[in-house]
């Protein structure tokens, strides 16, 4: 028993060996890392004469598609609008109080190196704008596309001062009212000549709750202004003024309409009439006249 025991175990021993033999045989040998060069290597390099040093594996390792940034084209086409030309144009001559010749135009845009064609478009252009005012040469007697002076056109013309503004408001046949917005066109710093004549009692003007800036002109009257005394106008106020109900009620009870009543609540209130029927009258001309005496009603005489 011991012997069979014994040969058991000795064949169990040597086929585990022989596994592990094979799974030694088997196994794959990693590669080392390799070391990144140190700033003692690289400047060791250097000074040895060798030039640059080498590149880093990392440097090595090709760049993805997706992380190469490409140079982009200029936007050649950026700002050479002759609509958007024109609009600068309008901007820059809204601050001149002088007229401006087109050379002078286009030195501000930086177009002076457009070609001869390009330039007269734009020129055709600005003297079809409305904002823009194109003053002939009086001393030639044909004029050209060069020729000629140029002119910011405001909506409210000729008002750049507090003078104008009180001429020009003088000269309305009605009395409409000027807006701030309009007057800003052709004045920008406006707002200070306003709050000047607004003191003065010269204009009336119409603000903006929530920032308090001016929005409508109309023209006033100084003499027509009367300083009321302070303590009146404290009086004025501790004077209650009783609620709308309350005032319904004592006009009512005065045998008066008061002004707050709406009408149509009286008009809903009210019962409708009923219409009467009118009986329809039966036109045409009878032609069975013949036959009368057949269509009398004897009723009365059954006994």
């Amino acid at each position: 028993m011991s012997s069979s025991l014994e040969r058991q175990q000795a064949s169990f021993m040597s086929s585990m060996s022989a596994a592990s033999s094979k799974l030694a045989g088997t196994k794959r040998a990693l590669a080392p890392p390799s070391p990144s060069p140190s700033v003692g290597s690289v400047a060791s390099a250097i000074a040895a004469g060798n030039g640059t040093p080498r590149k880093a594996a990392a440097d090595r390792v090709d760049t993805p598609a997706h992380n190469i940034v490409y140079s982009q084209p200029a936007a050649t086409g950026t700002g050479l609008s002759i609509i958007t030309q024109v609009t600068y144009a309008i901007a820059w001559l809204r601050g001149k109080d002088e007229p401006r010749t087109y050379l002078e135009i286009l030195g501000h845009l930086s177009g002076l190196h457009w070609s001869a064609s390009y330039q007269e478009e734009f020129v055709e252009a600005m003297r079809r704008t409305r904002e823009i005012q194109w003053i002939p040469d009086p001393n030639l007697s044909e004029q050209t596309w060069q020729s000629g002076t140029y002119l910011h056109r405001p909506k409210v013309p000729g008002v750049r001062n507090k003078t104008q503004l009180l001429a020009y408001l003088q000269k309305k046949t009605d009395a409409s009212c000027v807006g701030v917005k309009e007057l800003k066109d052709g004045w920008p710093d406006c707002e200070k000549a306003i709050n000047e004549l607004e003191a003065e009692h010269k204009i009336l003007v119409i603000r903006i709750k929530k920032e308090g800036l001016p929005r409508y002109v109309w023209l006033d009257d100084p003499s027509l202004f009367h300083e009321v005394d302070p303590e009146l106008k404290v009086m004025w106020q501790k004077v209650e003024v009783p609620g709308t109900d309350t005032i319904v009620q004592r006009l009512k009870a005065a045998s008066q309409k008061p002004a707050s009543e709406d009408p149509r609540d009286k008009m809903t209130s009210a019962p409708k009439a009923e219409k009467k029927k009118r009986a329809q009258r039966r036109t045409g001309k009878a032609t069975n006249t013949h036959m009368e005496h057949l269509l009398k009603d004897y009723s009365h005489m059954k006994r």
